[in-house]
């Protein structure tokens, strides 16, 4: 019985990888360098078709943890990001790029403690600095044909927090945001009012507590925002999941327009 089933699921195992591969084949693969000698790999796609006349929106996406290494691969293998555009048509329906740098192993996107219940922002990290000068060269670049009114960021878990922190860092740079699983420094509320923010949390999450999207969407609130937020009962850390399948985030996202 087991070399039966082992039988069936080999061909079913090597299908998904192949189809995997040719999928992050579709993404070119970049490194982007600073004059000082800093990098920071990255992977881009465009559009499936592109009108020489036309602008298009543009997503970064910001990878959790797990995200993390050298192949300029994983980090939209984390938490099958790669699979989740492709089956939402970010491509195709919405016109999109679609912008992914790669963290190193043992760096972050923020530099702090994922186990606190609040913090203050710190100094950029490197990976958020080289990632946010590599978009900026991206859609400056005459060969991208960027709407520079529907820039978005997207980011899980790690990649949560940095999106929180892009956006706090730059409040006046994209067209909408959606935090996945993260947290920000609440201090900066009172300047992230304008921007469309949706932000996503598990209320059983024992990763990272629900508490830090709880207080962003609170605190920007007071300060006269109007963000929406997602709190998914019964669900932990992988609130992506729910991200992936939501046909109303999608189509508000690609709606924000500066």
């Amino acid at each position: 019985m087991r070399k039966f089933i082992n039988l069936i699921l080999i061909p079913i195992i090597l299908f998904i990888s192949c189809s995997v591969k040719e999928e992050i084949d579709e993404y070119s693969s970049t490194v982007w360098e600073s004059h000082d000698g800093g990098f920071i790999k990255y992977r881009y796609r465009s559009p499936n078709k592109l009108d020489k006349n036309k602008k298009y929106p543009i997503l970064l996406f910001l990878h959790g943890a797990g995200g993390r290494g050298s192949d300029n691969k994983g980090q939209l293998l984390d938490a099958n990001s790669i699979n989740a555009f492709k089956s939402k048509k970010l491509f195709s329906k919405y016109n999109s790029y679609v912008f992914a740098g790669q963290v190193p192993e043992n760096e972050r996107w923020v530099n702090v403690n994922w186990e606190t219940n609040n913090h203050q922002m710190p100094k950029i990290s490197n990976s958020m600095q080289r990632i946010l000068a590599a978009l900026d060269a991206f859609i400056e670049d005459d060969n991208n044909q960027i709407d520079v009114n529907r820039i978005y960021v997207m980011g899980l878990s790690m990649g949560g927090y940095g999106t929180w922190d892009a956006i706090q860092r730059r409040p006046n740079f994209f067209a909408a945001a959606v935090p996945i699983c993260g947290g920000g420094d609440k201090s900066m509320a009172k300047f992230l009012t304008k921007i469309p923010i949706w932000s996503w949390h598990g209320d059983q999450d024992q990763v990272i507590n629900v508490m830090r999207s709880r207080d962003m969407d609170t605190e920007i609130r007071k300060s006269g925002g109007a963000p929406k937020y997602t709190e998914v009962q019964g669900r932990g850390h992988d609130v992506w999941l729910d991200v992936w399948d939501s046909g109303d985030l999608w189509e508000w996202l690609y709606s924000q327009s500066k």
